[in-house]
């Protein structure tokens, strides 16, 4: 399995998104646990995790634009 780089910051980026790590852990699938231990950085993050939340900003940001596109 593919690993992302030290610099990516699971907890800032959950912050940014307004999400708990529980939120984040039942929008995957993942357990509760094993999201702790990536943000407490005790394993490694697959890469997966950082494309998922770029993916996640990408849909956000668009759901706003469409928002306020027809407002």
């Amino acid at each position: 399995m593919e690993e992302i780089k030290n610099d990516f910051d699971l907890k800032a980026e959950l912050k940014a998104l307004g999400m708990t790590q529980k939120d984040f852990a039942n929008f995957t699938g993942v357990h509760l646990n094993s999201v702790g231990r990536w943000v407490r950085k005790e394993i490694k993050i697959p890469k997966w995790v950082s494309v998922l939340v770029d993916n996640y900003k990408k849909v956000r940001l668009f759901e706003q634009s469409i928002h306020y596109k027809y407002i």
